[in-house]
This record gives C-alpha cells, sequence and structure tokens, in this order.
C-alpha cells in the first residue's frame, strides 16, 4: 500500500478563526453547528475566509463474492442495473447532484458485468467482483493496492477541475456485510450489534446473515497469521469500498473537505481513520441512516452527523444532502456582518 502524507491540522490558527466567528453579530455559539463547520473549514483550508470550489461526488461501484450467500434481498444484478441506471440519470444520487451542482464521477471497480458500451462510467475493474469472503479473502494484495490506488486516481481528476469538497458512494450489492465485518473487527464490536436489513431483510434473513458473517470471523480469526487494520480490510471488504478509502486518504493528503455519507462510507471512514488518524480531521459526517449500527458506528469515531433523516439508499446521496448546510456554514463566516461593520455594541 502506498505511504500518504496527510498534514496534520494546525491548531494554532484555531483562536482566530474562532475570534471571527465570535465576533460576527450574533449570540456566541447561536448558529450551533454551522460554527463548528465552518471552523474546521478554516482549518483545512488554512484561511479566514473559505471556499468551496467545484464540488465533485466519486461513486464506486464493484460486486461482492459473500452476496451468494444469501445476505442481502437483492440480487447481484441490481448492481450493474443501478450501474447503468446513473448514466440515465435516474437515480437519487444524479437528481442531487443536480441540485446542489456536483460533478459526477461513475467508476467500475468491480462490476461482475461487461459496462464497457456506457461511456459514461469510467472503467477501472479490477476483477468481475471479489471472491466470497466466508472461504478466503475477498481480494489479493495486489488487487488491494490497486483498488487504493483508483481511489487516488479519481480525487486527483477532480482535484484537477479546481475541487476542493467532494463526496463519495458506492454501489455493491452486500456491501453492508463488508460493513459489518469491517465494524466489528476494527470497532471490536459484537457482529450482532454491527448487522442490520440491508436493503430490505427479514428478522430471520438477519439472524442467518449474523451467523454467516460470524463464520467468516472466526475463520479469518484462526487461519490468519497476522490480523492488522490491512489484512481485515484486504479480507472483507469490496472493491467500492477499498477504492473508497483510498480516495479518503489521497482528498486527506490534499487538503480536500470530504463529506462522508452512511453506513458503508462511515465504515471507509472508520478503517481509513484506524490507518491514518490525521485524516478525521478533513471529514464531514453528513447524516447518521436507519441501518443497525450505523449510530455506533458513528460513536466510535466521535462524528457529529448533520441530518437524520432515517436515510438508507447509498449512492452517497446523504453526503450529498448535507451539502447546503456546509455552504451555509462557510456563507456564515464569508458573508455576515461582525458586531463592529453592523455598528451592533457586542453584548458578551
Amino acid at each position: 500500500m502506498r505511504q500518504f502524507n496527510i498534514p496534520p491540522i494546525n491548531h494554532a490558527f484555531d483562536s482566530a478563526i474562532w475570534d471571527k466567528i465570535d465576533n460576527l453579530n450574533k449570540p456566541k455559539g447561536s448558529l450551533g453547528q454551522l460554527e463548528d463547520i465552518a471552523c474546521q473549514i478554516c482549518q483545512i483550508q488554512e484561511t479566514l475566509s473559505p471556499s468551496l470550489n467545484h464540488p465533485c461526488h466519486i461513486l464506486f461501484g464493484s460486486d461482492h463474492g459473500i452476496e451468494r450467500e444469501g445476505v442481502s434481498a437483492s440480487p447481484r444484478a441490481v448492481t450493474w442495473q443501478q450501474m447503468i441506471n446513473f448514466t440515465k440519470g435516474g437515480a437519487g444520487v444524479n437528481m442531487f447532484c443536480r441540485q446542489h451542482g456536483f460533478d459526477l464521477h461513475i467508476v467500475d471497480v468491480g462490476v461482475d458485468f461487461d459496462l464497457s458500451d456506457y461511456l459514461q462510467i469510467t472503467n477501472r475493474k479490477i476483477n468481475k467482483g471479489t471472491k466470497n469472503f466466508l472461504y478466503e479473502a475477498a481480494m489479493s494484495k495486489d488487487e488491494f493496492n490497486q483498488a487504493i490506488e483508483i481511489g487516488c486516481e479519481m480525487v486527483d481528476v477532480c482535484r484537477q477541475k479546481g475541487c476542493n469538497i467532494l463526496s463519495i458512494g458506492e454501489m455493491g450489492i452486500a456491501n453492508t456485510s463488508a460493513s459489518s465485518v469491517w465494524m466489528s473487527l476494527l470497532g471490536n464490536l459484537p457482529i450482532k450489534q454491527c448487522v442490520g436489513k440491508g436493503s430490505g431483510l427479514s428478522q430471520t434473513d438477519i439472524i442467518k446473515k449474523q451467523q454467516i458473517l460470524s463464520q467468516a470471523i472466526i475463520r479469518f480469526q484462526e487461519s490468519a497469521q497476522t490480523i492488522t487494520p490491512v489484512e481485515i480490510i484486504r479480507h472483507f471488504g469490496g472493491f467500492e469500498m477499498v477504492a473508497a478509502i483510498g480516495a479518503i486518504l489521497r482528498a486527506a493528503e490534499t487538503r480536500t473537505i470530504i463529506i462522508i455519507d452512511g453506513f458503508i462510507m462511515s465504515a471507509c471512514m472508520l478503517a481509513a481513520s484506524l490507518l491514518y488518524p490525521e485524516v478525521r480531521e478533513y471529514a464531514i459526517f453528513g447524516h447518521c441512516g436507519n441501518e443497525e449500527g450505523h449510530q455506533k458506528l458513528l460513536q466510535q469515531m466521535n462524528a457529529q452527523p448533520l441530518l437524520h433523516l432515517n436515510l438508507r439508499l447509498g449512492e452517497g446521496t446523504g453526503a450529498l444532502c448535507a451539502y447546503p448546510i456546509i455552504e451555509s456554514a462557510v456563507r456564515m463566516v464569508n458573508e455576515m456582518n461582525n458586531f463592529q461593520d453592523a455598528n451592533i455594541d457586542k453584548y458578551f
């Protein structure tokens, strides 16, 4: 895996940021979380006049071998069908990208279908889905490294367009299974606390899913020579998820703001932060969804999500929905008068 040089946030600048925020013509702290977001963006950009430029959304798609075990209510064909739907502009992610002015980059890193006829999809297919992690590692070390590099490449593509804020989405039937195992092993939680209904499992199917994932974890623990975060990520992850980790790390390396989506992307952020803790300071968490375990996952990272809308679509839709709030935070720090300019007595 490539080495990343993620610059730590320089907190010596904090007092100047908060002096500006606290002197805007409002009661101190009255704009709540908007003030925290504004401070974070000022820190990332090292300026008192931050900006949001050319927002981009990267959507990685791939299939999962564990889908063969019936852990998802949706068949794997839905992955490629939805990828094609993205090219036609008919999905939730398309609507929100249009609404909020995001460039959408659709990337095939491992869909089990030939999508080469769809020129709107960037073809970076590593394989036709991962292997079944119930019996073996989902991907090889070379495939893992390739996925990381693809994520980095896509961030660089966005940066070349002038992007300084991006969100990441995913499409991959059964990727809640991979995310649940990551959450369990990387977060040291029982698998039962990490498994939800995904795309619509019944309670009986949830129990079956828990049992299958428990078996996979036991087999991994019994056979693994070393158990490190990288080995856990590689053994259970999807190509789209590892590509997202690469994108998260490269974004932080280039001081790009990262909007984190739902359960899957939060699991990717947890994994990335265990590899490089500094990455956490570049992330804004868009929402808390209703997938079981997402709230616990956010709590583990001490994350304060912006929205609570019971979303669980994925694709990065929750991150996109949160963008206007982030924009409001930047407008606040740039456009509100301070007490002196507004000729208002400072009363605190």
